[in-house]
């Protein structure tokens, strides 16, 4: 009796051990993996190829951030609005899809340090004489993304005065409204709507309407990587590459391949 106890406590100890080796072979992996949350339709920051393919300049960045912590990148695919609360629920580690750094936003989770700054612009038909005003507007149908700081803005500066303000789940669903005629104009990052939109075949005929639209409090005055609040470790070892990565030029060059201008922030 006594030797079949011990032969069930030794068989109890060999389990757990191989459990807790298991465990911290997974913990190990984990922490060579460094999860970006994304929102692929966005080009030139995130879009698909035609072999379904993650491609954009925040995917080369995140990339070379992986690279310089000798992690392994994994993108997770999520829809914009809910990127902040999937990042909350531990979905992913960071958020990495052109998310500018506002107050409203920094009070649910915590930031890198700026990486660039994009201006934002409306586009619409050429000749179409839509203005980024409220009589510019006026009687116009306007397409925002669910979630994005346009979508703040234009609900807060535009809805009010009565200016239909659409809001969709992808930016490729704007741009089908917007060549359909469904809608009257689209408000978005400028180089997404230049790379994404106005140089593709389905921009024909349409072009940047009016300035850019400058609110540091609403649009915001960069973007960065978003991180769980006191998520102190993460935050510190992602500013450390991205300082790296600005100093030694690669984040610039990056850039050039995909903007037309200087965005990233030093």
């Amino acid at each position: 009796m006594k030797s079949n106890w011990i032969n069930r406590k030794l068989a109890a100890v060999a389990v757990f051990g191989t459990l807790a080796a298991s465990m911290s072979a997974h913990a190990a992996d984990d922490a060579k993996t460094l999860r970006f949350g994304v929102e692929a339709s966005y080009a030139p920051f995130e879009s698909k190829t035609a072999s379904g393919e993650l491609t954009g300049f925040d995917i080369d960045v995140g990339n070379a951030v992986c690279a310089k912590l000798k992690m392994k990148c994994v993108w997770v695919e999520n829809s914009f609005d809910g990127l902040i609360p999937a990042l909350q629920a531990r979905k992913f580690d960071g958020i990495n899809s052109d998310m500018t750094i506002t107050d409203k936003r920094k009070v649910a989770i915590d930031f890198t340090d700026p990486i660039y700054s994009i201006p934002n612009q409306l586009i619409a038909k050429k000749g179409s004489g839509i203005l980024p005003t409220v009589d510019g507007l006026k009687g116009k149908r306007v397409g925002v993304l669910q979630g994005s700081i346009q979508e703040t803005y234009a609900k807060a500066k535009w809805a009010p005065a009565g200016i239909d303000v659409e809001s969709y789940q992808a930016q490729d669903q704007i741009y089908a409204d917007l060549s359909s005629g469904r809608l009257d104009a689209a408000f978005q990052d400028a180089e997404a709507a230049s790379k994404g939109f106005l140089k593709q075949p389905q921009g024909a005929g349409f072009a940047f309407a009016g300035p850019a639209v400058a609110d540091d409090k609403l649009l915001g005055s960069g973007v960065g990587f978003g991180v769980r609040k006191n998520d102190k470790a993460l935050k510190e070892a992602l500013n450390r590459a991205l300082k790296e990565l600005k100093d030694d030029g690669s984040i610039d060059r990056l850039a050039a391949k995909y903007f037309d201008v200087k965005v990233v922030l030093k």
